[in-house]
């Protein structure tokens, strides 16, 4: 029988008094203190659209956003409509944390925008693409890629949307994989010490796991990140027949997805109202923790497509960054490089102070092939290496029932 927690008596009464006299907890970002790297008078607030309106905007505007509908969230080379894209993840994700975000009485614009800005960057082949690129990036120029990174860099770089300090640095920090019981916002004043921060996470990849949002708005985002794919991996991989969703140890957050979200939000709440922190109590972190390591052992080690990716889509990506490297140095115009991508960069009407193909040609590299999709990578590869052995294998709708065709 599921079992859903629900707010505390004392601080339904409180949260209700707080909304009928006014006096809500202000531990909100005002708008008043966003930073921008120019002033530009259109990104101006309005009594029609808020300061952070304009950034959610800019991100849902944003070439790339496109591309989350056809980027694998933990199933690749899976035909099902019904197993999570990052579209939908994405969404979730700015679900879940509007809703922490509203009781606690923060800054939803703020929220929303991280949320769907927050995975803009990653790579095709979900995170098994993501250790593929960086080790490429890492063997060719000594830098290292990290999709929260670089979807600061699309945001920020690849099209300068001037986007605010504190959407960039919430998308920077927004690290699902590293839980905490306790978000306490780290202090950030300018550009330049974000810069220094970003650039840091190209050196020194494990800086980023040490990562922590300046705003409780990042904070919430975090943690919804978590809570957004823990139980929703588990209702995909029950639909592969991969688990059973009710194999999972019974816990304070329970087993399925919607009672891990119910709880730990509820838990969130009670534990983070009118506070300048984010926090779970032990029993429900605990249980947290205990539900990541059942999903790590049950449904990503054991991915069925993961020997598939290494064997294939990781050789194919290492072809394609080789391929596109000479042709970007050697200046073929009629490339993919320079067609589908540099071409397509610069036809987006934002002003950047130097020519996007000027850029270092590894970084350019990189960003063209975190911006692909699962099935246009397959593709790409396929028109560059018509001749190659490597080919990729899609389980389809039908794959799983007995053989013997379909008989009327």
């Amino acid at each position: 029988m599921p079992n859903y927690e629900s707010l505390s008596p004392e601080l339904t009464r409180r949260i209700q008094q707080d909304k009928a006299a006014g006096t809500q907890p202000k531990v909100g970002f005002d708008d008043q203190n966003i930073l921008r790297r120019h002033y530009v008078p259109t990104d101006r607030a309005t009594v029609w659209r808020p300061a952070f309106v304009h950034d959610i905007d800019k991100i849902i505007h944003c070439p790339y956003y496109n591309r989350y509908s056809d980027k694998t969230q933990v199933f690749s080379l899976i035909r099902n409509d019904d197993i999570t894209r990052r579209s939908l993840h994405v969404q979730l994700v700015s679900r879940i944390a509007r809703t922490i975000g509203s009781a606690l009485h923060l800054n939803l614009d703020l929220i929303e925008a991280i949320a769907l800005g927050h995975d803009m960057g990653h790579s095709p082949f979900a995170h098994s693409g993501e250790i593929y690129l960086d080790e490429l990036y890492f063997a060719h120029a000594g830098r290292h890629f990290s999709h929260s990174i670089h979807s600061v860099r699309v945001l920020d770089d690849i099209f300068p949307l001037n986007v605010s300090l504190q959407v960039l640095d919430g998308i920077a920090c927004h690290n699902g994989e590293i839980e905490l019981a306790e978000y306490t916002p780290a202090s950030l004043g300018s550009f330049a010490e974000f810069d220094t921060m970003i650039e840091g996470c190209y050196e020194d990849s494990r800086r980023v796991r040490k990562l922590m949002p300046s705003t409780l708005e990042g904070a919430v985002v975090r943690i919804s990140d978590i809570i957004a794919y823990l139980g929703k991996d588990r209702q995909d991989a029950a639909r592969m027949n991969i688990v059973n969703e009710n194999d999972y140890d019974m816990t304070c957050i329970g087993s399925i997805n919607a009672e891990i979200i119910n709880n730990l939000v509820v838990n969130i709440i009670e534990n983070s109202y009118g506070k300048p922190y984010i926090r779970l109590d032990d029993a429900h972190f605990a249980a947290l923790k205990t539900a990541k390591q059942e999903n790590c052992h049950r449904i990503y080690e054991a991915a069925s497509t993961r020997a598939k990716l290494d064997t294939t889509a990781k050789p194919m990506m290492g072809e394609i960054y080789g391929q596109m490297l000479t042709d970007l140095r050697l200046g073929k115009d009629y490339s993919p490089i320079f067609r589908h991508h540099i071409s397509y960069v610069n036809q987006t009407h934002y002003p950047r102070q130097t020519p996007y193909e000027k850029e270092e040609p590894n970084q350019i590299v990189v960003d063209y092939i975190a911006s692909m999709t699962d099935d246009y990578l397959i593709d790409l590869h396929h028109y560059l290496f018509p001749d190659s052995s490597l080919r990729v294998e899609y389980t389809g709708y039908f794959d799983d029932q007995e053989s013997g065709g379909y008989h009327v």
